[in-house]
């Protein structure tokens, strides 16, 4: 074991904090890794508050991971000290079940290890993620980081990039498709990308008059005010795919209504409230209303890899460890363009 310096959530009440505290050492298979970059995601925060219960305290979030490599085991392949290495949301799985055998970690029907918050299959304890100096993790679970990109970009990646990219290759966005994007924040800046340069025709539907010029900076074609009832009606039927990132109560019949024959609309934004569906916004057209979260490790890959050759990163602010509780407060109010991202070397403690 060595010491770890992080910042942790004591409670759900009290603001993160420094905290100390132990990381194995690293094992034949494992790769250490010290945190360079930490993006923030909106699941830090529920998880730090309980707002989805289930919360393990000292919790030190993050899964949103970039760094060095500083020491490797003995049964290591794929990496070497000095490699720019990433880690996401999972750092374990049983690795047995039909999922985990077809590449979708994320699906593991004995439940995937989150890389915080997670029961470690290790030391039987839970799990600390990227709000820290350093973090261990089995080479299964190490991610290879583009190396021609910026890795404060790449950070976010880890997540929202994911959580993005999956259901878009799943449902085949590309040449000839038109995809639709609801919500230009944290996870759906990275849709309007993605799809973009996956090669689809990329319709942005976003309450806010301010982000239209964003939205077409980012590749929308065309961006649509859902305040606007005429403009709406007028994507009726038209759409083949559409990512809903929007994370608080909307109406998605209205949404549902812009699908063509076969389409789907894929919810990734988590409101905490149920989505009324109306029944007759599905039957029609043979609608679909379906649910993605993250990818799997070698989907995963596939995506970093994609945003090297593509030169594909998240739009970032930078911020110190102890600005956490002033983003979480900004993460709110939608006020970020698109994701905070910590830089570690202002981690106390850090060297």
């Amino acid at each position: 074991m060595f010491m770890c310096t992080g910042f942790a959530a004591r409670d759900s009440k009290t603001p993160l904090g420094a905290f100390s505290f132990n990381r194995r050492d690293p094992g034949p298979s494992d790769v250490l890794i010290e945190i360079q970059y930490c993006g923030v995601c909106h699941s830090d925060l529920h998880t730090v508050r309980n707002e989805w219960g289930g919360a393990l305290y000292p919790c030190v979030p993050g899964h949103e991971i970039v760094g060095r490599v500083t020491a490797v085991g003995d049964d290591v392949k794929k990496f070497r000290v000095g490699d720019i290495a990433a880690v996401g949301c999972l750092v374990d799985s049983c690795r047995s079940c039909e999922n985990c055998r077809e590449g979708l970690e994320q699906y593991c029907e004995k439940g995937a290890t989150g890389t915080y918050n997670g029961k470690d299959r290790v030391s039987g304890g839970h799990t600390f993620g990227g709000y820290s100096s350093h973090v261990v993790v089995t080479e299964d679970f190490v991610l290879r980081a583009p190396q021609n990109l910026d890795p404060a970009g790449v950070a976010p990646l880890l997540c929202a990039g994911i959580t993005t990219w999956s259901p878009l290759r799943h449902w085949g966005a590309g040449p000839g498709k038109t995809v639709g994007v609801v919500g230009l924040g944290g996870l759906g800046h990275m849709a309007v990308k993605f799809a973009h340069a996956l090669g689809a025709r990329v319709v942005l539907f976003t309450t806010s008059p301010s982000k239209v010029a964003d939205g077409k900076r980012l590749g929308a074609d065309e961006v649509v005010l859902s305040t606007d009832s005429t403009a709406m009606a007028a994507w009726r039927s038209k759409l083949d795919l559409i990512i809903d990132a929007v994370a608080a109560p909307h109406d998605v019949n209205v949404y549902l209504g812009m699908l063509r024959r076969d389409g789907t609309l894929v919810q990734v934004g988590a409101p905490d409230a149920p989505l009324p569906v109306n029944v007759f916004s599905l039957l029609p057209n043979r609608r679909r209303f379906a649910g993605s979260i993250i990818g799997g490790i070698a989907e995963t890959q596939e995506m970093l890899d994609f945003c090297g050759e593509h030169g594909v990163t998240a739009d970032i602010e930078m911020i110190a460890m102890d600005q956490i509780e002033n983003a979480y407060a900004r993460m709110l109010k939608s006020d970020v363009k698109y994701r905070f991202v910590i830089d570690m070397k202002t981690l106390p403690g850090a060297a």
